[in-house]
């Protein structure tokens, strides 16, 4: 009978502990497993970069040890000195514990940001925990922790990755190596501007090399990876960072050093290397100068607080606390909403959002069957994340009928080249946050009331800007998915409106003089 290698029999244990858990568990504490290619790539190209005789090796995510069994595969046993493994889940922890029970590895059962860093490495490797911030328990302690470790004070919104990142410099010796596998979204996001100060000017940040979005690097977890590798001493002069893309770490598709002065100048850091850093013509009109956007609402539960047209004939509630909300963009038969005479939008599925603003002894007074559905979502619906915020769980936010609607989220589309669109909404439907919805203001407002027969022209420019555009606002995530935010949509150039206006109002740039614009309106 063939005997199982070390890394065999961790695959089967890996196998079996996860599937005696839910893949929601899973991922409500970040447990994403790295693959034994990439972990067997991140560990030799480490390697090379720390090019030493000693290893001192520490994990702070260890799960099942798949970068310690990498390790074993790429450096002779007489190198490494010490390989410390740290796990807060004893699911894993224990059963890591007997696998390598007769190794080097000695594996502590813990919380990384709770352990006092004791003992210093020169070799540290780590897939964190991907834990979004709205998740992570007793933030305070640790984003006190992380200032404390990195003197770094990260935003609220800030993965419990970033927070791994951060405070593992405590850990860490004199001119040690740290490789970091890490979702990309850093890179664009505004949590992520602290974390990037972190790496430029706390250490000497060596190389960021992004997996190709298409590429997935985990089976469970939708998430365009990257690699960050840094060494523990201050950076020197005015230094480069190699920036890689696609293929291998060892063999990239795309190499660029950028230097360290254009990644302080830039807030997107995937446009590296295949762009270079933007530049920012402040004369150009962006959509920000003349619409408000603002992401759609989140209901709590869209199962329960949008109703068909017959569920609400079914449990006869009362039309007064309902108003018509779109679908998603897929049951959108075009991307121009008509409305009947009531404002109503003319699809044939027609959707409608429960909103009543009633307290609930007054809907249990007014309204009995209204207080016998909410009844249903009492003990389920009511107890969700978001309706626990609330001042009474079933409010819902405010969001007027928008003019304009955009698709913020998406794949490339082959006909157009885009992941986003713009829809043109004549009815009284709000939206819900699978949309950004846009209110003209100032200039746009009047604009549009002075001549309302260039509405269409307005819509057109919007869904002519260029893919590029979102691209360099978005972000990116694995398998391709394209987002954009409000405010990044609002940074969207867009010099035909500016013409537009021009043309109808004489030649007077919105940008050169705001307040000449504002006067022929007045």
């Amino acid at each position: 009978m063939k005997i199982m290698s070390k890394e065999e029999q961790r695959l089967s244990l890996q196998s079996d502990l996860d599937a005696q858990k839910s893949i929601s568990d899973r991922r409500k504490f970040g447990q994403f497993a790295t693959p034994t290619e990439l972990a067997n790539e991140v560990v030799s190209f480490g390697l090379d970069i720390l090019n030493s005789n000693t290893v001192r090796f520490l994990d702070p995510a260890l799960g099942t040890g798949s970068f310690f069994s990498a390790l074993t595969n790429h450096a002779d046993s007489t190198i490494i000195e010490k390989a410390t493994g740290i796990e807060i889940d004893s699911h894993y922890a224990i059963p890591a514990q007997e696998l390598w029970r007769n190794t080097v590895l000695d594996i502590a059962i813990g919380d990384f940001t709770v352990l006092p860093p004791k003992r210093k490495f020169n070799f540290v490797i780590c897939n964190p925990p991907y834990v979004r911030h709205h998740l992570i328990e007793d933030k305070e302690r640790i984003k006190t922790r992380t200032k404390q470790f990195s003197g770094v004070e990260l935003s609220g919104l800030a993965g419990l990755y970033c927070h791994f990142l951060l405070q593992s410099i405590a850990w860490m010796e004199n001119d040690g190596i740290a490789g970091w596998l890490i979702p990309s979204e850093f890179m664009d996001v505004n949590y992520g501007s602290m974390v990037k100060s972190f790496l430029l000017n706390n250490v000497e940040l060596l190389q960021i090399h992004r997996y190709d979005p298409n590429d997935v690097q985990f089976d469970d977890a939708l998430v365009s990876s990257a690699v960050v590798w840094f060494r523990n001493r201050k950076p020197k002069g005015n230094p480069s960072v190699k920036f890689t893309y696609g293929g291998r770490l060892s063999a990239p598709n795309i190499v660029r050093l950028v230097p360290v002065s254009e990644l302080q100048k830039e807030s997107k850091w995937t446009r590296f290397p295949l762009q270079t850093v933007r530049t920012h013509n402040e004369s150009s009109a962006v959509l920000g100068d003349f619409f408000l956007v603002k992401r759609g609402i989140a209901t709590g539960n869209n199962n329960f607080f949008i109703l068909e047209k017959d569920k609400i004939r079914e449990f006869d509630l009362p039309h007064e606390v309902f108003r018509p909300v779109l679908p998603n963009s897929r049951n959108l038969p075009s991307d121009e909403i008509l409305a009947d005479d009531s404002g109503n939008p003319l699809l044939s599925r027609e959707l409608f959002l429960l909103d009543c603003k009633l307290p609930e002894h007054e809907v249990k007074m007014r309204y009995p069957t209204l207080w016998d559905y909410l009844l249903k979502g009492k003990e389920s619906v009511a107890k969700g994340y978001l309706c626990q915020s609330r001042k009474c769980w079933y409010y819902q936010e405010q969001r007027e009928a928008p003019l304009f609607i955009c698709t913020y989220m998406g794949r490339e589309r082959n006909e157009s080249g885009t992941s986003f669109r713009f829809i043109l909404n004549h009815s009284t439907a709000t939206v819900t946050n699978c949309y950004l919805a846009l209110y003209p203001k100032g200039i746009m407002k009047e604009f549009l009331k002075r001549y309302p027969h260039e509405l269409q022209n307005v819509w057109g420019i919007m869904n002519r800007v260029d893919s590029q555009s979102f691209i360099d606002e978005g972000r990116v995530y694995g398998g391709g998915l394209r987002k954009v935010e409000p405010k990044e949509l609002m940074r969207v150039p867009v010099p035909e409106m500016d013409s537009l206006i021009r043309s109808n109002r004489g030649d007077v740039s919105f940008k050169t003089d705001k307040a000449i614009q504002l006067n022929m309106f007045g």
